[in-house]
């Protein structure tokens, strides 16, 4: 069976690092990326997070402002926090046939029990439902930098077997990375993932700048690596936390180590922000590289 294709940019070479990029919202960033949308290309996949305490009407009509706006949304589901078939079944339902979703994006989520039927994001790909309901392209989540309670090689054996159970039914797998400061780690992961046979297509997580305070309380909050040494590799000084910090940095680290082997790669970014900061970021950087 031919494999669908993701985006049809993804079998062109990037013009530049940053070509292709991603967003990531909040059911509450409609008004921000209304505000942004001049400064952020047609048809730009915009990822709408699960977040506790959002209803899900308000997630909806983030993935319908998305379409309306001309991109592409790729709703989350957070399994664990699904409560019943109905609750997962008529908010797939709706995004599909209100914001013309073909794409989507699965997190276990954080509780550590789940509130419904679904334990983890396999159980929701076992369902059946994303391709009865017409999706092309399934994103799953990536740790290059570990996950805090799988081993290095039990987050190999999972990313595996979900990507071969979206291919098995017919669908394009995608892989969204965690963000992260060090360059380093993403790109020896991305070799790793190549040596075990994996193609899909990755986005690299890259934090949109934000206040230093800002940025180390997400990666608290997320498990993400901010030791002295990689915060200093990402331009931040932890003895210095006044100010705030953009990715340049870690955006020129991959526009110079990224290659051939590491395979199909864009970068994603989180706006933690705001999301006007980080698409007036990304166009000044494309500006002061000639993009």
């Amino acid at each position: 069976m031919a494999k669908p294709l993701i985006h049809p940019n993804w079998d062109k070479a990037p013009a530049g690092i940053t070509d292709g990029f991603s967003l990531e919202m909040t059911a509450k960033d409609i008004e921000s990326l209304r505000e942004a949308a001049p400064l952020i290309p047609a048809d730009t996949p915009v990822a709408v997070t699960f977040l506790p305490g959002e209803e899900a009407e308000a997630r909806i009509a983030a993935t319908v402002a998305v379409r309306e706006l001309g991109f592409e949304p790729m709703p989350h589901f957070s399994a664990r926090r699904i409560t019943s078939e109905d609750d997962f079944e008529g908010y797939l339902k709706a995004v599909v046939e209100r914001a013309g979703v073909t794409r989507c994006f699965i997190v276990a989520g954080d509780p550590p029990e789940p509130q419904g039927p679904y334990f983890d994001t396999s159980a929701l790909i076992a369902t059946g439902a994303f391709e009865r309901a017409g999706i092309k392209a399934i994103g799953v989540g990536g740790h290059p930098e570990g996950h805090p309670n799988m081993t290095e090689q039990q987050c190999w054996y999972v990313l595996e077997s979900k990507v071969r159970a979206i291919e098995s039914r017919g669908m394009a797998p995608l892989v969204v990375t965690q963000f992260g400061f060090d360059p380093d780690a993403f790109l020896t992961w991305l070799k790793q993932l190549r040596m075990r046979g994996l193609d899909v297509p990755v986005r690299i997580g890259v934090p949109g700048p934000a206040s230093i305070k800002a940025l180390l309380r997400f990666a608290a909050r997320c498990g993400v690596g901010a030791s002295a040494s990689v915060m200093k590799k990402y331009g931040i000084s932890l003895t210095n936390l006044i100010g705030s910090a953009g990715p340049d940095k870690l955006v020129d680290a991959f526009a110079r180590g990224l290659s051939g082997e590491h395979g199909r790669v864009r970068l994603h970014f989180y706006p933690f922000g705001g999301m006007v900061k980080t698409v007036e970021w990304i166009a000044a950087y494309n500006r002061k590289h000639g993009l």
